[in-house]
């Protein structure tokens, strides 16, 4: 009877024991499926439809981070409500009309009919960055106009020539407030000769002018 139970023992031991290795690789199989293959099929992850997701994924995210950047303009910039003076002065020089905010908000209004307002959304861009002195600072805004309005995968990219992209491209080795100057100049001659014109003849502007002319008429 012992020698029998002896038997029936070894014969379970080896048993598990070949059942072992292949219990181990189909362990080891699986383990490799999760870690080298994508989600539903197994194999070589470039060739998967996973990695198409992944990047889609990638993109719709960094789409997203423009779309907040592009929410978080505000739709005018703070300025009282402009006297007919001020109205009055826009009609004398495009300089004046650029000096003061309510100008610039009525300019830019106009400009969005024309769907043309990223002109002055890059004009103020710059204008801003003059202002920044923290070196950190300059570059991440630098690279926020370069990618917003002057990469040619940008929706809001401006007309610039190739002489003027070639500056810039060489300015962005080493950013600074001024390296989008040239740029700016061109864009704001642009409005001056371009746009400026077809808004002293707009209803945007006679319909203000003529309310604040009625306004000052009743006072």
């Amino acid at each position: 009877p012992m020698g029998s139970e002896r038997t029936e023992m070894r014969k379970r031991q080896m048993s598990t024991a070949q059942e072992t290795p292949g219990a181990a690789q189909a362990q080891h199989s699986t383990g490799n499926r999760g870690s080298n293959a994508c989600c539903f099929c197994w194999c070589c992850c470039c060739s998967c439809s996973c990695l198409t997701v992944r990047n889609q994924e990638e993109e719709r995210a960094r789409r997203t981070s423009h779309e907040l950047q592009a929410e978080g303009i505000p739709n005018c910039e703070e300025s009282p409500a402009p006297t007919l003076e001020e109205v009055n002065a826009w009609a004398q020089s495009f300089d004046k009309l650029m000096l003061t905010p309510a100008g610039r908000n009525a300019f830019r209004e106009f400009l969005r009919t024309e769907f043309s307002e990223e002109n002055m959304l890059f004009w103020m861009a710059c204008e801003e960055l003059k202002q920044e002195s923290n070196k950190s600072v300059i570059e991440e805004k630098a690279r926020l106009i370069y990618e917003d309005y002057i990469s040619i995968l940008s929706p809001k990219e401006v007309s610039l020539d190739s002489r003027v992209r070639e500056v810039i491209n060489r300015n962005m080795l080493e950013p600074s407030q001024h390296t989008f100057d040239d740029a700016q100049l061109q864009i704001y001659t642009l409005m001056h000769r371009d746009s400026y014109p077809r808004f002293m003849n707009s209803a945007i502007y006679k319909d203000l002018l003529r309310s604040l002319s009625e306004k000052s008429t009743e006072a």
